[in-house]
C-alpha cells in the first residue's frame, strides 16, 4: 500500500482531481463585438488587431468564401481563443492502481477475520502494495532524493504516533514494563516492543517497518536499477534463496527486516520497472511465461512443504509468497502497461468511486485501525446477546457478522482518526476527504 497518497503509499492522499473543464464562454471580452455591415475593405485589409491576441498568424485564420452572420464570427472567434487559453490538464489519479490499493485493504480485513490460507493466493495484497509504491516512490524521486524521503516520512509518521500512543498506553495499563527498545514507537525501523495482551494490534506494524526501509533505501536501489533493469529485477529473487538455503540470518530484529525485505524486493523494485516503461518494452510472450512460471514454483513450494509450517498460507512461507507474488504482480502491472489500464470509467459509478477514494486517502489510517476494529467488535457483539430481539433475529454467531461490524468500527476510526493523514500531508483536517 502505497501510501502515496503520494500515498500504495501508502498510496497520494488525497482528493482526486477530475478529468475535464467547465467550458469557457464569452469570458474574453467579446460579447459586445459586432462586426459592420456592408465593409468590404474588411475582406481586402489584415483582420482587425483584435486578432492578435489569440496568437496565431493572419493566414491561418483567413476568411470563408461565404462570409458568415457577424454573431456566428463572433462565437466562432471566441471558441478558438477559449481552447487557445485552456491550461493543459493534469495527469490526475489512476483509478487502476486507486482500485488496487482498495481491493488489497479489503482482502487484508477478509484475512484478518477468517484467516482464509488461500486469500493471498487469490489476490496477494502485500506483494501489490508494496509495488504500487515501488511506483509512486520512482515517480517522486524525480525531485530531490532528500525531499522525497522526508515527506514519505512527515506522511507516514504522524499517523502511527497517533495511533501508538493509544496502543502503547493500553499495554501500559495492561503491565507492560517498557525499554529502550520503546524507540521503535518513534521511528519503527525495528519491529516496537510490546506484550502479549496487545500482540494483535501491534503484529502488523512489519509492513510499516519494511515499507520504511524500503523508502530509505529507495535513492540507491533505483540508482542500480536504471544500471541494468533486467538483470538487476532478476537479481531481487536471489536474496530470499540465499536467507532460504544459503544463511538464515540473525534471530533478531535485523533478521526480521532481511526476510521481510528479501521477500518483497522484487515487488518495490517491479514498481520502479513499470515507471520507467521496462515492463511495456518488454515482450509479452517473455513476460506471461515468466510470471507463469514464478506462479507455478511458489504454488507448488506453498503446497509441497506444508509440513514445515503447518499449512499451505503464503504469510508463513517468505520463498513460497515471493515468488508467487512476484508472478501475480508481474501480470498486473505489465497488463497495465501493454493494455493502458485506466479504470477512468470508474468515475461514473459515483459511490463505488467515492469509496475507492476515501481508502486512498485514508490507508494507513485504515491498516492500522482494522486490527483494533476486529478486536472491539467482539465485546461489542457479546453486548448483542443481552437484547433477546439482538440474540433471536442476529446471526451473532457468524464471523461475517463480526466481519460487518469490524467494518462499521473502521467507519468510526477513519471519521475519528482520519484527519491526522490530512495534517500529515499538510492538507485541511477533514472527516472524509
Amino acid at each position: 500500500m502505497s501510501w502515496e497518497t503520494d500515498q500504495q503509499g501508502y498510496p497520494p492522499q488525497q482528493g482526486y482531481p477530475q478529468q475535464g473543464y467547465p467550458q469557457q464562454g464569452s469570458g474574453y471580452g467579446y460579447g459586445g463585438y459586432e462586426q459592420p455591415q456592408q465593409q468590404p475593405q474588411y475582406v481586402q485589409q489584415p483582420y482587425p488587431q483584435q486578432y492578435v491576441d489569440y496568437e496565431q498568424p493572419y493566414e491561418t485564420a483567413s476568411l470563408p468564401a461565404v462570409e458568415p452572420e457577424p454573431e456566428a464570427a463572433v462565437a466562432v472567434l471566441e471558441e478558438e481563443a477559449a481552447k487557445e487559453k485552456q491550461p493543459p490538464k493534469p495527469a490526475g489519479r489512476d483509478r487502476y492502481f486507486d482500485t488496487l490499493r482498495a481491493i488489497a485493504l479489503v482482502r487484508v480485513v477478509t484475512y484478518h477475520t477468517f484467516g482464509w490460507a488461500w486469500c493471498g493466493m487469490v489476490f496477494p495484497s502485500m506483494g501489490i502494495m508494496f509495488a504500487l509504491a515501488g511506483t509512486l516512490m520512482a515517480k517522486s524521486l524525480e525531485r530531490p532524493a532528500f525531499k522525497v524521503v522526508k515527506s514519505r516520512m512527515r506522511r507516514l509518521l504522524p499517523p502511527f504516533w497517533f495511533w501508538g500512543f493509544f496502543v502503547v498506553t493500553a499495554m501500559l495499563i495492561h503491565d507492560w514494563m517498557p525499554s529502550w527498545q520503546i524507540v521503535f514507537w518513534i521511528v519503527p525501523l525495528g519491529d516496537p516492543p510490546g506484550n502479549q495482551w496487545g500482540v494483535q494490534a501491534w503484529e502488523i506494524l512489519w509492513y510499516l517497518r519494511t515499507y520504511l526501509w524500503f523508502v530509505l533505501l529507495s535513492p540507491a536501489l533505483l540508482w542500480i536499477f536504471r544500471k541494468a533493469p533486467i538483470p538487476v529485477l532478476a537479481l531481487t529473487l536471489v536474496p530470499i534463496l540465499i536467507l532460504k538455503f544459503v544463511w538464515a540470518g540473525p534471530y533478531n530484529r535485523f533478521g526480521n527486516e532481511l526476510w521481510d525485505l528479501s521477500t518483497y524486493l522484487f515487488c518495490w523494485v517491479l514498481g520502479f520497472a513499470h515507471r520507467d516503461g521496462v515492463l511495456q518494452r518488454m515482450k509479452p510472450f517473455l513476460v506471461v511465461v515468466l510470471s507463469l512460471a514464478a506462479i507455478g514454483f511458489g504454488g507448488w513450494y506453498a503446497f509441497t512443504h506444508q509440513a514445515e509450517v503447518g499449512t499451505y498460507d503464503l504469510d508463513e512461507n517468505p520463498l513460497a509468497q515471493t515468488y508467487w507474488s512476484a508472478g501475480y504482480v508481474m501480470l498486473l502491472m505489465w497488463a497495465k502497461a501493454h493494455f493502458r489500464i485506466d479504470f477512468a470509467g470508474l468515475t461514473r459509478f459515483r459511490r463505488l468511486d467515492r469509496i475507492v477514494t476515501i481508502f486512498n486517502a485514508r490507508a494507513v489510517t485504515i491498516y492500522l485501525w482494522h486490527e483494533i476494529a476486529l478486536i472491539l467488535a467482539v465485546p461489542l457483539i457479546d453486548q448483542f446477546w443481552n437484547v433477546p430481539a439482538f440474540e433471536k433475529y442476529l446471526p451473532l454467531e457468524s464471523q461475517w457478522f463480526m466481519f460487518g461490524i469490524g467494518w462499521v468500527l473502521i467507519a468510526v476510526f477513519i471519521l475519528l482518526c482520519g484527519w491526522v493523514e490530512d495534517v500529515a500531508g499538510k492538507k485541511k483536517p477533514r472527516l472524509l476527504p
